[in-house]
Parts: C-alpha cells; structure tokens; sequence
C-alpha cells in the first residue's frame, strides 16, 4: 500500500511512502535512571531546574522541568509553559527556551507531551489534537498551583506542531493572558492537506482508506506499526534543504535525544487519523482580546502558517519574521531565536 506522498507531513516525519508493521513488542517506557540523562544545551547559573509532573484531566501523568530564577525572594512571577517542537522532548528547544525565559525572571515549564517522553500514556508514541491541546492546560493548572506563582500572570509558547496546539489552548483556555508561537506547524491542515493545501480529495481519500487498512493489521496484531520510514540514519545529499535541516537537528549531537521521536523511530502510524478531521484553529479569533506573537523565519518552509494565522486572527496580533532564518533555526539558535522580544512581550501582557 502506498500513501499519497503530498500528504506526508515532515513534522510528522511521514517521509516514507510505504507502510510498516513493526512485530516488536511496545517499546518499553524507561525512567530517568535506565536512559542516559543529556540535555542538548547548557543550564544557566542564574537559573534552577527542578523535574516535576503533573497531570492532565485524562489522567495522563506528564513530566516537565520547572525552571525557576535565582534569588526572587518571595516575589510572584509571571510563569510560562512551554512545549515543542512536535516530536522532541523538554531536553531539547523547550527545555532551552524555559532556560532562556527563567534567566530574565519567569517561572517556566517545560513539559514532554502526553506518550512521549517521560510522560505517560500508552501506547507510545503517539500524538492527538485533542490531548495535546490540553497538555498545556494542564501545565497552566500545575502552574497555577505553586505558591510562588501568579496564577493572573501565565502564558504559553509553543514550538513548530505545538504552536498550533498553544494556539488552540488558549482559544479555549482563558486563564491564559498571552501566546506565542515559533516556527509554527498547524499539524491538523498539513497531515490533512498535505504542505501548501494541495492534496486532492482523490488522494485524502486513498491516504484515509490506506490507513484504515493498516488500522485492521493493528488488530490483528495487538501492536499499532510505525510509519516505515523517518529521519534517515545518514544523509545522501539529494534529500530537499528542509530534510537536511531537520536531520541536522535531530540527527546530531546538536539535537540528538534518545526520547525524541524524530531523533529516533518515528511515530506510530495511525496517529494521522485524528488529525485528518480535526481542524484545530477553527476559533483562533477568540484568543482576541488577548495578545498573540507569531515567529517564523524568512526562508522556513513553514513559514506561511504564521502568515496565515495572522491573517485570520484578530487584534492585538503581532507577526515577526526573523532575516535569513530556516525553521530549525528557532528551535535552538540563541542569537536568531529573539528573546528579548519574547521577553518584553510577556513582561508588557503579563500583568
């Protein structure tokens, strides 16, 4: 069987065109002791990192860091939770983005969604729109707990897939005063319209009865496959720029994690099914009144989502396209990525 290739979604590392039944058993959930701990940049001595969970209201226990400045005394602090990009884990750009927002005075959260990471639920290595979503409520809820946090003053980021899902939580979410957004993916129009809208109704069809095919091998197999191909091992030199970007990130020390989905096998392949009819940025408008940052690069291939979020939200909305940047580039580039805006942006709405 084969899936329509403009519909693979590269965030979603549906990259392969074939199917495949993995007949290993579900991989095992590891603690923190049996995996080697590695974070892919360094802690700032300004800063404390301390592993919690929480858990959101499916029951699901979700395992973050909590990254807080040093020496606040008893202060309350604005606090953000951060989650992306989608298939990496708070070891990577959210952890450093929680690092970098800590350093210049919030207490942040950064969190590994529901079936990946250290976070639970099973089976693994899976993603929904829906629980995704709530994922940051649920971080907002465990936020809004902590003794030395102002639960008025919370905000999100969200990273490539998880941009879309910050967008959506705080649509819906009111407790949260402000979002934004890097490199933003709307998982739910790419894995259903394939990049840039131009899959056929012909070839969404084949793409769904494919799939519900591989959904009876699921069953009769008591295991859910892996799509057969993601990220390769080494490059050849003829992949598009954006594959090579993306495996120049996960694929080397750079980015490299051992939980990362994109840095290792890839997701189980009925995960697209959810995202084939769940548009979730259906009610952006209602963020408004409160304010949204959109940040993409001036050469990412993604980069018309943020375009056209901005278009369809209403105000107070703002859109920055950085100079030069490819889409990796914001995930942990500390000289492009820019914090001081993030910074003064929640530092202006936070309050």
């Amino acid at each position: 069987m084969k899936i329509a290739t403009t519909v693979m979604a590269l965030s979603f590392l549906f990259i392969g065109q074939t199917f495949a039944q993995n007949k290993k058993s579900n991989p095992k959930t590891m603690n923190a002791t049996e995996q080697t701990e590695h974070y892919t940049f360094k802690l700032s001595d300004k800063v404390n990192r301390k592993a919690v969970t929480f858990k959101n209201r499916y029951g699901i226990t979700l395992s973050g860091d909590l990254y807080l400045p040093k020496n606040t005394g008893k202060e309350k602090l604005a606090a953000l939770a951060i989650s992306g990009p989608f298939g990496a884990v708070k070891e990577q750009s959210s952890g450093l983005y929680a690092n970098q927002m800590a350093e210049r005075g919030f207490a942040v959260i950064a969190f590994d969604p529901s079936y990946t990471g250290e976070s639970g639920g099973e089976p693994r290595d899976i993603a929904s729109p829906d629980i995704n979503t709530e994922d940051f409520s649920a971080a907002v809820d465990f936020l809004g707990l902590q003794h030395n946090v102002d639960r008025n003053k919370i905000g999100i980021i969200g990273i490539c897939g998880f941009g879309g899902m910050a967008l959506n939580a705080t649509a819906i979410d009111k407790r949260i005063k402000a979002v934004a957004t890097t490199s933003m993916y709307d998982m739910t129009r790419v894995i259903s319209k394939g990049y840039n809208d131009v899959v056929t109704l012909e070839q969404r069809t084949k793409t769904l009865e494919d799939l519900n095919q591989q959904r009876w091998k699921d069953a009769e197999t008591g295991e859910q496959a892996y799509t057969s191909s993601h990220l390769p091992e080494k490059l050849t030199g003829s992949e598009p720029q954006f594959i090579k970007d993306y495996f120049n990130y996960y694929k080397t020390p750079r980015g490299f994690h051992e939980r990362s989905v994109n840095s290792t096998k890839g997701w189980r392949l009925t995960s697209a099914l959810s995202f084939m009819n769940m548009p979730i940025l259906s009610y952006i408008k209602e963020i408004s009144p409160r304010p949204m940052l959109l940040i993409a690069g001036e050469n990412a291939h993604s980069r018309y989502f943020s375009e056209d979020i901005y278009k369809m939200a209403a105000e107070p909305k703002e859109l920055m396209i950085i100079p030069d940047a490819v889409h990796v580039d914001l995930y942990d580039k500390v000289d492009v990525i820019p914090f001081e805006k993030l910074e003064n942006f929640f530092r202006t709405h936070l309050k």
